[in-house]
């Protein structure tokens, strides 16, 4: 069978084949990619969300925190994303200070996104404090995923990257801003770093997908950044990551052998020159 007939055969993942997965008890996986190269290895494994994530200021850019990301910057690596991909939804995040306090700034922002990157879908993050930007970009026709429990974009609001929502007060309002996401018409949210049990009542309580990172098995799906499962990130080990490989390690020593070969003029041999 040929390649082309192949590409053609994949069925794409959309927003409502999303729910529909919740609707069969069929659990959603998801991770971040930031280019071209590596969102086509995940997406050719199978995967069913990418997320092209403002991590990657943390992870690409070297940045501390997720804030100092631009929107040029994250429509570059959607583009990049994009190119890769055949089968999973894309999804891009608006960074920070593109959509807060200004629902026109908030579709403007949203708008260059999906027209520059031809991705499938937005994801923001708060509750009732960005619904009116939530509204707009909604009534524009773009899909919307919402990112509540955890958000990195208000670590200096949080002052820590602890669990939320512990606390009685903190957990109402998380419940309160789920459902709220959901009636405006999200098609989804990421739930990070709450606990378990409430990340398992409020998904039984909605019909759009919570994905979870750090909230526990009770959700309808999972989140990882790329580069922590791999084991690319390093000094990076919080409760919730599972490391399925040790890419890391196995560039460093590639590397080290090339530089050895390449000094005891092993490389390249006969073989390897014209």
């Amino acid at each position: 069978m040929s390649t082309a007939k192949k590409d053609t055969e994949i069925r794409k993942v959309t927003t409502r084949r999303l729910i529909e997965m919740k609707q069969r008890g069929e659990k959603i996986s998801m991770l971040t990619a930031y280019d071209f190269s590596m969102a086509a290895l995940i997406d050719r494994a199978g995967i069913d969300v990418i997320l092209v994530g403002d991590s990657a200021s943390n992870v690409m850019a070297g940045n501390l925190t997720t804030l100092p990301i631009t929107l040029d910057q994250m429509i570059y690596h959607g583009k990049s994303v994009v190119k890769a991909v055949k089968r999973a939804l894309v999804i891009v995040d608006l960074p920070f200070g593109t959509y807060q306090g200004n629902s026109k700034e908030a579709l403007a922002s949203a708008i260059r996104v999906m027209k520059e990157t031809h991705a499938d879908a937005i994801k923001l993050e708060g509750g009732t404090e960005i619904r009116e930007s939530v509204e707009r970009i909604l009534s524009a026709g773009i899909p919307i995923m919402g990112h509540l429990g955890l958000t990195p974009q208000s670590i200096n609001k949080f002052g820590t990257y602890t669990v939320r929502a512990r606390g009685e007060d903190e957990a109402r309002k998380l419940i309160s801003d789920v459902h709220t996401l959901e009636d405006v018409g999200c098609f989804g949210i990421v739930l990070e770093k709450i606990p378990a049990v409430l990340a398992e009542r409020v998904a039984s309580e909605c019909l759009i997908p919570m994905i979870g990172i750090g909230a526990g098995s009770g959700v309808d799906g999972q989140v990882l950044v790329m580069h922590d499962m791999l084991g690319i990130t390093q000094g990076f080990s919080p409760r919730f990551l599972r490391r399925y490989g040790n890419i890391g390690e196995t560039i460093t020593h590639a590397v080290q052998r090339y530089i050895e070969d390449v000094r005891s003029k092993d490389f390249p041999n006969e073989k390897e020159q014209y």
